[in-house]
């Protein structure tokens, strides 16, 4: 293969990226009591969330190896790209910047580039998708580099959850202050900072109006929505995807749309019922 893309698997695999074999997904893995899970084709999502639902601890998640990234790279002819969730979030960026080197050690002319996506779940499909779209445009390394950091940049993650214990236990929540809102059912609205942390936008009683304020948001801030693709990601809960999607496309005109059931991390992390969005 003249190049490959390695996606960790908190981002979603469209079906064609799933039918490419220059798309390769590096699983992370999954621990919950003395279950273990690897978040691959062989994830089960309403079995994992069952185990959640009974247990009463939050799973922990581990990025892939240096040696699972450099292997994957070493699948290509000339170039390799990376698209890893935040590195604010994992240490997956971490671990593909090592296997880089590790790469270029052994074939010094090979092209080698970790994409930080600055985000996460669905919004690394839409950088892959963006990394599939220049390769086919036939841009060079360089240029191909320069232009999908630079849609990095433009990229905006939101996102409403049922529950933010996964996140908070895990220590995703380090610049969100904690709330104890539990009794009033009050849902915030997240988003995340052009650095790749998390932030706290609003928040509402119920999930329907803070789905409602997250549109609103949306819809207000994102600029030049035609040249955009929406995407949206959902955990268990496709009529609720699709109600986010609806009212949206109400409001503004978009490009194309994707929208994908979560994978293994991002379902670990979104929790049941969670809606993720990235424009």
């Amino acid at each position: 293969m003249e190049y490959v893309i390695v996606m960790d698997s908190c981002g979603e695999r469209t079906e064609q990226m799933r039918q490419d074999e220059r798309v390769i997904p590096a699983p992370l893995t999954m621990q919950l009591d003395d279950y273990s899970f690897v978040d691959d084709d062989t994830f089960d999502q309403q079995d994992f969330l069952r185990k959640v639902a009974a247990s009463p601890n939050c799973p922990k998640s581990a990025c892939p190896s240096p040696q699972f990234y450099k292997e994957a790279f070493e699948r290509a002819k000339k170039r390799a790209y990376a698209v890893t969730l935040s590195a604010e979030l994992s240490g997956s960026y971490n671990s593909a910047v090592l296997a880089k080197e590790m790469a270029r050690e052994e074939r010094p002319d090979m092209q080698i580039h970790v994409f930080n996506s600055r985000s996460a779940s669905i919004g690394q499909t839409l950088i892959t998708r963006k990394i599939q779209e220049c390769e086919a445009a036939g841009m060079a390394f360089d240029e191909l580099v320069e232009a999908v950091e630079s849609y990095i940049d433009e990229q905006n993650t939101y996102f409403v959850l049922e529950s933010l214990e996964a996140l908070r236990k895990n220590g995703r929540l380090s610049n969100v202050k904690a709330f104890l809102a539990t009794a009033l059912k009050i849902k915030p609205v997240m988003a995340s900072t052009p650095e790749g942390s998390i932030i706290q936008l609003d928040q509402a009683r119920g999930i329907n109006r803070a789905l409602v304020k997250m549109v609103d948001y949306i819809t207000e801030r994102v600029e030049k929505p035609e040249e955009r693709f929406l995407a949206i990601s959902h955990c268990n809960c496709p009529a609720r995807a699709e109600m986010v999607r609806d009212a949206i496309l109400e409001r503004i005109r978009v490009k194309g749309v994707i929208l994908l059931d979560t994978g293994g991390i991002s379902t670990l992390y979104a929790s049941d019922g969670g809606i993720i969005v990235v424009i």
